[in-house]
């Protein structure tokens, strides 16, 4: 029974295509992972979004990078898990809060913890409800049954056994240390969280006087301001000027406190005066001074960046009014020297978008040495985990040797709060640096180890600080798969495949990911980190929220579709871990490179559609797989599976944005723009049957292997032609994700069959350049000779010969040897009397010799002489100009010159061009009015020319160039390059007619 006849609409719609499929694949949970499956696993989970607002298009690359990979080893047969979810991002939401806050006139101290966090509950639900629905408009196939957030409950349960393991081991501790501190979110952050900028700044130079009033000493400083809190002066011990001062005292001005002068090798002679002022509370290095000569550490900063009781007189001033208050009063006491501009690096918190302060702190640390070694060693010992691009392999194993303790503890309520418990009993009623503490799993077992340490009537209090993001983010990889516990998806997906991420973030979560996975399972949390780049913008720079350049993806989703943006963004990969720059324009919110894009899309479309309605309502399992036998047909096949090859090969080394771009030049090049043509006459009704039947055949292989092959770019528009084209039934279809990924037959790839066709296409692209730039008519059938000096090209054209009169409109081929200007149709029926002729004089002459050896065989040694010359030259003259066509063909030419071909001597009239060696003629006369377009192209020349003069004359005006909008002089610039062109063309053109 003949199926019904397959229907696509005639336009393609992307919006409803795709909203239905989404909605399908998520209600028929296409993706969800099932351990028990078997088959060899392939897990990615995802780097979380932040819960802070919207996907950026940051993650619209990320995520499209990340379904082409495991869409891709799905259709492998792989037992594929992608495992969603999202980050609480501590910092960022507290900011985000508090700002909320700040507008109602409160303050979250005021508002209280438990108040506190159920705003930011609500927050969650609202902002994660948006990247959710995001997520599924990219069309991510993802098991969204296993969807994680990292302050749910099983994350939360994996964080207190990380923690309590740790602190167990003696791996993480409780001290003071100096921290990098944000005043604007009040807490701790990590140096990862530390982001270095450049400033020009001022270098201040004071005078310390000696003690004893027999002078002074100079030094120079960026942040007069801590000065109220030095406590030394140092100086190099082998500087000449200075080693005889060590020992001595100085009197701090301001506050009048005597410090010492010490020496230090640390400090460079050469820089500034060579004498540095020492305040061991707020700078790293003179912390780690300030312990090697037991100096007392004055911290003079409050954690909202005011200056505190140490400060003297300008206490709760902020920090920098206190530098310029500092400083005024320096100079009013005659101790300012000078003031130097002096660009410089400041540190800034990436989350507060504030300059940190090191800060002295009670914080709690992780040892890091131990997880960093043993991470080190996994590396070096088996190039684990392997990085592409391989370059940053050097990069992260530089972070690890670099790495000192982590501070994890932040002064937030939104987290995970420490699981320790402090014994306020011990010091009433308040946390303090020395308060004894407890460290458990859950509430009731800190009671319990609280009572047995400190007696039944102790008094207990939670610390009231959260982890570090990073800490729960570090557990990621095997929290989310159930660890602690031993599920049955931590056995099956972990450790996972691949981490897909950018390389900014190696340092604050790749490095945290292996440290952890490593200490806590034994093995790296992935075998491979897949590093890509950014998405700049229209002029190549780094998309953020300062400089506004940010483009929304959902807004070239609702213009374009959304597989026409995740197509764009992985065809524009020139190389694993490159940028890759987004074509747009802002003032019509348009994008030419999506646009482009969203046309492919379309041309795919309408091939699909021309290829279903000449199947005669059969599936390409109807029909069954083409055994070809006609060249175009294995032409098509073998370029097929050596695309299938190349896909393959370049998806399983990370060559996304390479497979992309072959695809799109098989399936518009190759099967729409050549095979499609090649084949439509001998799908007329009228047409061969069996060549009808086996262009059928080839035509739903090809289309159905199309749509596999390019499943895992666009994956709604090839499920909707997918579906249409397999018939799949409405109430129990099967899906394309789940269906197996072309195979590469070997067998059937010809590279010597491609490149003859190659040629043909060539040949056929080249005559219509020439009808269209002789503005031949559509309709117009022409005459066209081939020259070529080569016999295998003859051959191949002549092959060919009838795609190319289809394709080019040609009434009359002739295929010409191009030195003899002889056509091949002319020297193959004269070849068999040219080569009896030949035979006949052969005959002749050989008669003629033995005649002559005859008469003077009776000669002694000379009859044997010449019969010898005469054996050998026979055997000489039959090789040189009997043996092959080409050397009977020339013999020929010698002895009858006049019989040479006048059919194919190159007309007058002619437009020509080449291929190679090919040289193609097409005579004009009677076809077109050569004068006629050659005064249209005059007059268009004239007009381009015209425009050219006109605008190089106003971008020369001096005052329109400085007066001008800047964007009316670069679309007057623009409009002059196209001009330019458009002449340049014109030109070629015109030289071209005859």
């Amino acid at each position: 029974m003949t199926a019904t006849i397959p229907n696509l609409p005639s336009l393609y719609d992307p919006f409803s295509t795709e909203a239905k499929w989404q909605k399908f694949w998520e209600d028929n949970q296409v993706y969800k992972a099932d351990p028990n499956k078997g088959g060899e696993p392939y897990c990615i989970v995802i780097p979380p979004p932040n819960v802070t607002g919207s996907l950026h298009m940051g993650h619209a690359f990320e995520s499209a990078l990340i379904d082409t990979l495991v869409r891709y080893h799905r259709m492998q047969g792989r037992n594929t898990l992608w495992l969603p979810g999202t980050d609480h991002a501590s910092i960022a939401v507290h900011s985000m809060l508090e700002k909320q806050l700040k507008k109602e006139g409160k303050t979250r101290y005021e508002l209280g913890r438990e108040k506190f966090l159920e705003r930011a509950w609500q927050w969650k639900a609202e902002s994660e409800g948006t990247i959710l629905n995001q997520l599924r408009r990219l069309g991510v196939s993802v098991d969204w049954s296993r969807e994680r957030f990292t302050l749910d409950e099983g994350l939360s349960k994996a964080v207190v056994e990380a923690f309590t393991r740790l602190y167990e081991e003696g791996l993480i501790y409780r001290g003071e240390y100096l921290v990098n501190w944000c005043p604007a979110s009040q807490s701790a952050v990590s140096d990862v969280e530390v982001e270095n900028q450049e400033v020009n700044g001022n270098l201040w130079h004071f005078r310390y006087p000696l003690t004893d009033g027999s002078g002074y000493v100079e030094v120079a400083t960026t942040r007069p301001e801590t000065m109220l809190g030095d406590t030394a002066v140092a100086v190099n011990p082998n500087d000449d000027r200075y080693k005889h001062l060590i020992g001595k005292t100085l009197t701090l001005p301001i506050l009048h406190r005597e410090i010492p002068i010490i020496g230090d090798e640390y400090v460079d002679p050469t820089f500034g005066t060579g004498c540095v002022k020492i305040t061991p509370a707020h700078d790293p290095n003179d912390f780690d001074m300030g312990k090697r000569h037991n100096l007392p550490l004055i911290n003079i900063m409050n954690k909202d960046g005011t200056l505190n009781a140490n400060a003297g007189e300008f206490q709760g001033q902020d920090r920098f009014a206190a530098r310029k208050n500092v400083v005024s009063r320096l100079e009013a006491d005659g101790f300012l020297v000078k003031i130097e501009d002096y660009k410089h690096t400041v540190p800034y918190s990436d989350r507060g978008k504030v300059p940190i302060e090191p800060l002295l702190s009670t914080q709690w640390f992780v040892k890091i040495r131990p997880l960093a070694d043993q991470t080190l060693e996994f590396l070096d010992q088996q190039t684990s985990p392997e990085f592409v691009p391989q370059r940053w392999t050097k990069v992260y194993r530089d972070w690890l040797v670099k790495l000192t303790d982590w501070c994890i503890s932040r002064q937030l309520w939104w987290g995970h709060q420490i699981p320790a418990w402090y014994a306020v009993s011990e010091t009433d009623g308040q946390i303090t640096d020395n308060t004894p503490f407890v460290v458990a799993k859950s509430e009731t077992e800190a009671w319990e180890k609280g009572k047995a340490q400190f007696g039944e009537n102790v008094k207990l209090e939670q610390d009231p600080d959260v982890l570090d993001t990073w800490f729960s983010s570090g557990l990621w990889p095997f929290s989310t798969l159930g660890w602690p516990e031993q599920t049955q998806d931590l056995t099956t997906y972990y450790p996972t495949t691949t981490l897909v991420t950018g390389f900014d973030i190696i340092f604050f979560w790749v490095a945290r990911m292996t440290m952890m996975g490593g200490h806590f399972t034994g093995q790296m949390p992935f075998q491979t980190v897949y590093i890509h780049g950014l998405v700049l913008d229209e002029k190549g720079q780094k998309m953020s929220k300062t400089k506004g350049n940010g483009i929304d993806p959902l807004l070239l989703i609702d213009k374009y579709g959304t597989d026409a943006l995740r197509y764009t963004l992985i065809r524009e990969v020139a190389g694993a871990g490159q940028d890759i720059r987004l074509e747009y324009d802002r003032k019509k919110d348009e994008s030419a490179s999506v646009e482009a894009s969203r046309n492919f899309a379309n041309k795919l479309w309408n091939a699909a559609r021309f290829v279903m309605m000449n199947l005669d309502g059969q599936t390409p399992e109807q029909l069954g797989n083409p055994v070809a036998t006609e060249l175009s047909d294995r032409w098509i096949i073998s370029r097929y599976h050596q695309v299938v090859k190349q896909t393959t090969n370049f998806i399983d080394n990370y060559g996304l944005g390479e497979a992309a771009k072959g695809l799109y030049d098989f399936i518009w090049g190759d099967f729409c723009d050549q095979y499609i043509e090649l084949v439509k006459s001998r799908l007329q009704a009228d047409a061969d049957p069996a060549s009808r039947r086996l262009a059928q055949q080839t035509l739903g292989y090809i289309l159905e292997g199309i749509m596999k092959l390019l499943h895992p770019l666009m994956p709604h528009i090839t499920e909707e032609i997918w579906q249409t084209l397999t018939q799949q039934p409405a109430d129990s279809p099967q899906t394309l994700p789940l269906q197996i990924y072309p195979q590469v037959d070997a067998n059937l790839i010809a590279p010597a069959l491609e490149e003859q066709f190659e040629l043909l296409i060539a040949t056929i692209r080249t005559i219509r350049n020439l009808r269209a730039e002789a503005d031949i008519k559509p309709g117009v059938k022409v005459i066209a000779n081939l020259q070529t000096e080569s016999e295998k090209e003859r051959e191949i054209l002549t092959a060919g010969q009838d795609y190319i009169k289809d394709l080019a409109k040609v009434e009359t081929l002739s295929i010409t040897d191009k030195q003899e200007n002889q056509t091949v149709a002319a020297k193959k029926p004269q070849s068999g009397l040219k080569t009896i002729g030949l035979v006949i004089l052969a005959i002749f002459l050989g008669r003629l010799g033995l005649a002559v050896g005859n008469a003077i065989d009776d000669t002694p040694i000379v009859g044997t002489f010449f019969e010898i010359v005469g054996f050998s030259y026979t055997a000489w003259f039959v090789s040189q100009n009997l043996l092959t066509a080409q050397a009977r063909l020339s013999l020929w030419r010698r002895f009858f010159p006049q019989r040479q071909s006048q059919q194919s001597q190159e007309p007058e009239n002619a437009i020509a061009g080449v291929i190679g060696t090919i040289q193609v003629l097409i005579p004009l006369s009677g076809v077109v009015d050569i004068e006629a377009v050659r005064a249209k192209l005059d007059k268009s020349l004239s007009k381009a020319e015209a425009e050219v003069q006109s605008l190089s004359t106003r971008l020369n005006n001096p005052s329109f160039v400085d007066r001008a909008r800047a964007d009316v002089v670069q679309g007057a610039r623009d409009a002059l390059a196209e001009a330019q062109k458009q002449a340049e063309i014109l030109r070629v053109r015109l030289k071209a007619l005859p």
